[in-house]
C-alpha cells in the first residue's frame, strides 16, 4: 500500500484516520488493523468506513457492494414473493440470430398474495399481473450459462420484486427486478424479442450487478 492510497468512502488517505473516527484530527497513523481489503476485488478501505457503508446500504440486503467497482461481496437476497415457480423446457425452433441451437423456454408463475415486512407496503395485497410469463433464450452455450445463473437469481429471490407496474401503472404488483428477459422468442414485433446480439452479454452484466456470477 502506498502512503497516498485513498479510501473511496471517506476520501481520506489510508495512512491517516477516517473521518468516521472519533477524533479524526488526532496525530495518529492507521495500523493494518484499521484497514481491510475486500476478498474478491482487492480494493482497500478503512475498516470503520466499510462498517458504516454496510450499515447504511439497504439495497444489498446483508451484503457489501464495493463502492469502487460495485462487486458484490456475500450473497445478495431479494424480496421476490414466495411461492413462485420457474419451469424450463427446450424447443427445436431456433432463436433469430442463433441458427442451429434451438431455444430454451422459461415460464414464471406467481399468485397474488400479501406483502411481507421486506415489501413496500407490508400487510397490503400484491397482484400477480400477466402471469404466467414466458421468456426465451437461445439454447447455445452462452444461453445455457444465462439460464444457469437465472436459476440462481430466482432461488435468491432476485428476478422479481413488488412495486409499480410499468405496463399498468398499478402499485403493489409483482414486477421485474432489473434483470431483463426476452418475452418474444421467435421475432421482435413487440420490441421484446430477437435478434438482439448484445442481449446475452447485457443480461450477464445485470446478473453480475446482483451478485450472481459463476464465482458466487
Amino acid at each position: 500500500m502506498q502512503p497516498d492510497d485513498e479510501c473511496a468512502i471517506c476520501l481520506e488517505s489510508l495512512s491517516t484516520p477516517s473521518d468516521y473516527d472519533i477524533d479524526p484530527t488526532a496525530d495518529v497513523q492507521c495500523t493494518s488493523a484499521d484497514i481491510l481489503q475486500l476478498l474478491l476485488c482487492k480494493h482497500m478501505f478503512h475498516r470503520i468506513c466499510l462498517q458504516r457503508l454496510y450499515e447504511s446500504d439497504t439495497t444489498v440486503n446483508g451484503c457489501l457492494r464495493c463502492p469502487t467497482c460495485k462487486t458484490i461481496h456475500g450473497v445478495m437476497k431479494g424480496n421476490q414473493p414466495d411461492g413462485g415457480t420457474m419451469r424450463v423446457s427446450t424447443n427445436i425452433t431456433d432463436i433469430p440470430g442463433y441458427p442451429g441451437h434451438g431455444s430454451i423456454v422459461i415460464v414464471y408463475s406467481f399468485n397474488s398474495g400479501v406483502q411481507g415486512p421486506n415489501h413496500p407496503n407490508p400487510g397490503q395485497r400484491y397482484t400477480a399481473h400477466a402471469f404466467p410469463r414466458t421468456c426465451y433464450l437461445p439454447n447455445s452455450p452462452k444461453g445455457q450459462k444465462v439460464l444457469r445463473l437465472l436459476k440462481v437469481a430466482f432461488d435468491r429471490q432476485l428476478v422479481f420484486t413488488v412495486g409499480r407496474s410499468v405496463t399498468t401503472g398499478q402499485d403493489n404488483s409483482i414486477v421485474w427486478n432489473d434483470i431483463h428477459h426476452k418475452t418474444e422468442g421467435y421475432g421482435n414485433g413487440s420490441g421484446y424479442g430477437y435478434p438482439d446480439p448484445s442481449y446475452l452479454d447485457n443480461v450477464l452484466a445485470e446478473l453480475a450487478a446482483h451478485g450472481v456470477t459463476d464465482d458466487t
